[in-house]
């Protein structure tokens, strides 16, 4: 919970008082490789802090997955759209390698809005950046060529490649694989 702690202290003030309230909603987690976080079709509960480890988001396209987002070490995964009007969800969120999460409860986070005002910050805060993170991938579609998006990738995240596969990084910039070699080939 250390880190869920020091990255709440870096977004906003938090009282001793908000962060015992906010402890009441959370529970520390374990996936195995490929285990789900979210299954398609469930209706998203929680939001993820991921401690170690990385998740992705993705739906199945005529058998193939199409990743929508990853997310790593000290990043929030969620749905939102699931998450804030109970529909069932459209994509699938899995671990990609052994991941330790902190699972925030949406009820019992939103009963603890009522107690502290830092908290409903931090919840309003931890939703904007999970936002952010989609509409810049979104955006990245419409303002930027298949080369921008492959070299703003690496620039934010430097060991990408590392981590995640050639095929899995293909479908997260909607390029071929063969186009993403000739992009690591000129880096």
């Amino acid at each position: 919970m250390y880190s869920l702690r020091k990255y709440i202290e870096t977004m906003s003030d938090f009282s001793e008082e908000s962060w015992k309230a906010l402890n009441n909603c959370l529970s520390e987690m374990e996936f195995q490789k490929n285990e789900p976080l979210l299954k398609v079709g469930d209706t998203c509960s929680s939001i993820f802090f991921i401690e170690s480890g990385f998740c992705k988001s993705f739906y199945n396209l005529d058998g193939k997955e199409v990743n929508t987002a990853f997310y790593f070490e000290d990043e929030f995964a969620t749905n939102i759209k699931s998450l804030t009007s109970s529909s069932k969800s459209e994509y699938a969120i899995k671990a990609c390698e052994k991941t330790k999460v902190i699972r925030i409860d949406k009820t019992k986070l939103l009963e603890a809005y009522t107690k502290s005002h830092q908290i409903e910050t931090f919840g309003r805060k931890v939703l904007e950046s999970v936002m952010t993170k989609q509409e810049e991938h979104s955006d990245s579609f419409k303002i930027f060529t298949p080369k921008q998006r492959f070299d703003n990738l690496i620039s934010k995240y430097p060991d990408f490649l590392q981590r995640v596969s050639l095929t899995q990084t293909a479908t997260y910039l909607g390029i071929s694989r063969e186009t993403l070699s000739r992009f690591r080939a000129i880096k």
